[in-house]
């Protein structure tokens, strides 16, 4: 599934989907490959000018495997002569850390993706437990010319996946990006002359076409309506820009009665209602599966990230497909094309044993050749500018012109819900995205649906008032 989290809180995200393909855990800790002899001996006798020399770090290892992981210690600690790098590396590594986080012992450093692991972090998030990273970021560059915030790319630090608390403060630091939006076969519209949509009516003025290529409009992985997040978020912003994503991400009930709702949602409804609009079976369908028919020619377009080429590289697909990515069509003419981001996250617990050492390691991720070498070995794309670029000899040029749409001005959307009160019943993903099955199943109007989820925002107040947030 994909690489991108969902279901959870931006980093959104969202959502609860991800690929683990080649994830072998090799289970608790260990010293990194790349430590070696050299590391050890030369801890004893710390000559790193580090108090503390030796660094634990506890690392996601899913579809982007750790090779990168063991090379850039191996690289810092060949560039800080001294310091031992010791590295757990597993696909359930929040299993293996909490016992640590709790005992008031945790790793000096975590990478934590994968929807099972995630919910470590809201928690640490809940519990004021990170260390305040800002200095990092208003420190310099590697080329000594700015500050390491500049090179980040815009909008990503004052977001609430990295500054939760609204206080200016980043207590999250960006890793591997993604992007989303809806996706299409590039060879079909090539050959056919068909006009890649850039709004909402134009794509759906593209029923005729589909019929005549003997394929639905859409189609989307249905048994994880998560999905359609990629083309929601970017939709409200479109309709009402931020205000109307504040709204829905910090539980306005208001929402549920906006023009923003009524505009996005209509697009789902005229999809589920609309004759060939949706692909028969879809809502019965799991993410291989969607995406399989889509590759088969089933359908004209689906919703999906930047992983969808790798996760589907030995799917049967109809003769001549390529990747095709068009990103959000806008609702009207002349407004911007938008795109769904999400952002992985490294943190420092506030409760580390070795901070000093951990955000010069942090530091050491953003340099120029950290952002080629994670390319190089975990064909992945780091939340810096110009990254593309760094990562092109690596990544597929399908990847490659997905990322530079958003590098060179396809207008970004991301955006988080907000924390739940301690112990709430409720995961807003699921209660916002799980219903939307029954509208395209056409069992649950939009009125319903909509009185639904104002219930939910107000039950979602109620509980926060009560926990005094």
């Amino acid at each position: 599934m994909s690489l991108k989290t969902r279901f959870k809180t931006f980093g959104v995200v969202a959502s609860a989907i991800l690929v683990l393909a080649g994830c072998g855990s090799n289970g608790g800790s260990s010293a990194s490959n790349a430590s070696g002899n050299a590391g050890a001996s030369s801890a004893s006798s710390n000559s790193s000018g580090f108090a503390d020399p030796e660094l634990n770090i506890a690392v996601f290892q899913g579809g982007y495997g750790r090779e990168y992981w063991d090379t850039i210690a191996d690289d810092f600690m060949k560039a800080y002569p001294g310091t031992k790098i010791n590295i757990t590396a597993s696909p359930k590594i929040a299993d293996l850390v909490r016992p640590k986080i709790v005992a008031g012992n945790p790793p000096d450093l975590m990478y934590i993706a994968g929807s099972d692991n995630t919910p470590i972090l809201d928690g640490l998030i809940k519990d004021h437990a990170l260390e305040d990273l800002t200095d990092v970021f208003d420190g310099q560059d590697e080329s000594g010319s700015g500050t390491l915030k500049d090179k980040i790319l815009p909008g990503v630090l004052e977001s609430r996946a990295m500054s939760p608390y609204g206080d200016g403060k980043v207590y999250l630091a960006p890793f591997n990006f993604g992007v989303m939006g809806l996706w299409y076969n590039k060879n079909l519209f090539d050959s056919k002359g068909i006009s890649v949509p850039k709004t909402w009516d134009e794509l759906f003025a593209l029923n005729d076409t589909a019929k005549e290529n003997g394929r639905s409009l859409f189609t989307y992985q249905g048994l994880y309506p998560g999905y359609l997040e990629e083309m929601i978020v970017p939709s409200i912003y479109n309709v009402g820009g931020q205000d109307a994503l504040n709204q829905f991400f910090d539980y306005d009930p208001a929402f549920w009665t906006s023009d923003s709702f009524k505009q996005v949602w209509g697009i789902i409804e005229k999809i589920a209602t609309t004759d060939n609009g949706l692909m028969k079976g879809t809502v019965a369908l799991n993410h291989t599966q969607a995406q399989t028919a889509f590759m088969q020619g089933k359908a004209m377009f689906i919703p999906n990230g930047t992983w969808f080429e790798d996760e589907m590289k030995d799917a049967p697909r109809e003769d001549g497909f390529q990747f095709g990515f068009l990103g959000v069509p806008a609702f009207k003419d002349g407004d911007p094309v938008t795109a769904l981001t999400s952002v992985e996250q490294v943190v420092i617990p506030a409760k580390a044993k070795n901070i000093e050492l951990a955000k010069a390691f942090l530091r050491y991720l953003y340099t120029d050749e950290s952002v080629k070498l994670n390319a190089e070995k975990s064909k992945a794309v780091l939340a810096v500018k110009g990254a593309p670029d760094l990562a092109k000899p690596y990544i597929s040029e399908t990847t490659y012109n997905v990322y530079k749409a958003v590098d060179s001005g396809m207008v970004a959307v991301n955006g988080s819900f907000m924390s739940v009160a301690k112990g709430s019943k409720y995961n807003p993903s699921d209660e916002v995205y799980k219903p939307i099955s029954s509208i395209m199943n056409k069992q649950m109007s939009l009125d319903d649906y909509s009185s639904k989820l104002t219930k939910l925002y107000n039950d979602l107040n109620k509980e926060l008032e009560q926990n005094g947030n």
